[in-house]
Order: structure tokens, then sequence, then C-alpha cells
């Protein structure tokens, strides 16, 4: 049977993931309902495949053990820890990630 992870939020990615359905609520509610259902989903997959995502190019990130996931223009960013997989922030790839993480 294959292994499987637990998934932890950190507080702060409760925060990020109202912000995006704020943002896209203000023209579709049911899309960023929709939307916010599709990042969770994917997250959830990482019970099963947490090396999924890839490791990211920036140095202080890979030093930290960073992976992300890719959605849309959305960015996950996570840290595998035993058998726990810690979500630390979802973003907008457009932001700048240096002072996020």
């Amino acid at each position: 049977m294959p292994k499987r992870y637990g998934i932890r939020y950190l507080p702060i990615v409760q925060d990020d993931l109202i912000t995006i359905y704020d943002w896209i609520a203000q023209d579709s509610p049911a899309r960023a309902a929709s939307f916010v259902e599709k990042i969770d989903k994917r997250i959830g997959a990482l019970v099963h495949s947490p090396h999924f995502g890839r490791i990211p190019r920036h140095p202080r990130l890979k030093e930290y053990g960073y992976r992300v996931l890719i959605l849309d223009s959305y960015l996950v960013f996570y840290i595998i820890r035993g058998h726990a997989v810690e979500i630390h922030r979802v973003v907008h790839g457009s932001r700048d990630l240096a002072h996020l993480i």
C-alpha cells in the first residue's frame, strides 16, 4: 500500500485563499469558488505524491527545501517534513515572491 502523507496548512494560507477568492469573485463568485476548490483538490493530491511539485530555481527557496505546484497563474509553496506536507503560501505568480516566503 502506498504511503500517505498528511497535509498541514499554515494559518497564512487561509488568508491567501480568501484573497484569491475575493479577487476572482469580483467578476464571478461561482468561478471563484470553483477555482479555490481546484486549488484544494490539487493540494489534496500531494497526499499520495508529495514530490509532484517542482523544486524552485530561487537559491534560498531551494535551500529551505521548498517545492512549488503551479496552478494556472498561482503558485503553491510547500515543504515536505517527514510524513507531512506543509502548505506555506498560495500566491499569484506575478507577485514579488522574495518577501512572501
